[in-house]
């Protein structure tokens, strides 16, 4: 349990050697569904931490199986192929965010643009938690996927236009609440946050850094945001 068996790692890269706490730690998630007995989420659950790490299609079902300590027949059981597998992590991964969305988007103590703000705190405490590894499982998908695969270029945008809408909705609170100018135009701000926040995380992973990250909200808040 305690090394990543089954990553055949490119280029000549060692595979990662992790200690079983470290393992507990990158994947609780899927642990705490183990010892509930509910194999199918911890399968799931195994699946999107490695994919916010890295692509779909080199991470494979004997690793996460092996992390997750089952038999290769518990995966075809609950998944027909890995594609409807991928499917189940892409929207484990949106209920996961929804939630956190929730927390932070609707918290009626912070003005709307406090509550964004949070958001990108929240991010930028993620990122630095797993050593930059880890970024948006959505964004990956897309890099990697979008010109392969319609099916999941389709559904990956309809994730990408739910999250628009909902800072959307932000936006103009944020503009009823006079936080914000009324020429300011809701749903482009949002399109243009979503573009810039994506393309951050992708930088931040590259750097290691959050350096990234708090330069796009510097300009972001300072300066488009400005009436």
């Amino acid at each position: 349990m305690g090394t990543l068996h089954a990553f055949a790692a490119p280029y000549g890269i060692r595979k990662e050697k992790l200690s079983d706490a470290d393992m507990q730690f990158k994947h609780a998630r899927s642990l705490a569904a183990k010892q509930r007995g509910d194999t199918r989420s911890a399968i799931i659950w195994c699946g999107t931490e490695l994919l916010t790490e890295r692509g779909f299609q080199i991470t494979g079902i004997d690793e996460i199986l092996s992390i997750v300590g089952v038999p290769k027949g518990s995966f075809y059981y609950y998944f027909k192929s890995k594609r409807e597998f991928g499917a189940a992590v892409v929207d484990n991964y949106v209920q996961f965010y929804a939630q956190k969305m929730a927390l932070l988007f609707d918290n009626a103590e912070r003005t709307p643009l406090q509550r964004l703000q949070d958001f990108v705190d929240d991010g930028k405490l993620g990122m630095a938690k797993y050593d930059f590894k880890r970024g948006c499982l959505i964004g990956n998908m897309g890099q990697e996927l979008a010109a392969l695969n319609d099916e999941f270029r389709e559904r990956l945008e309809q994730v990408m236009q739910t999250w628009e809408a909902r800072v959307t909705a932000l936006f103009q609170l944020a503009i009823n609440q006079g936080e914000i100018a009324p020429s300011h135009d809701p749903k482009s701000l949002s399109q243009f946050f979503w573009i810039g926040w994506e393309g951050a995380i992708l930088r931040s992973k590259l750097t290691r850094s959050v350096a990234p990250l708090d330069h796009f909200a510097q300009i972001f808040f300072g300066k488009v945001l400005d009436p």
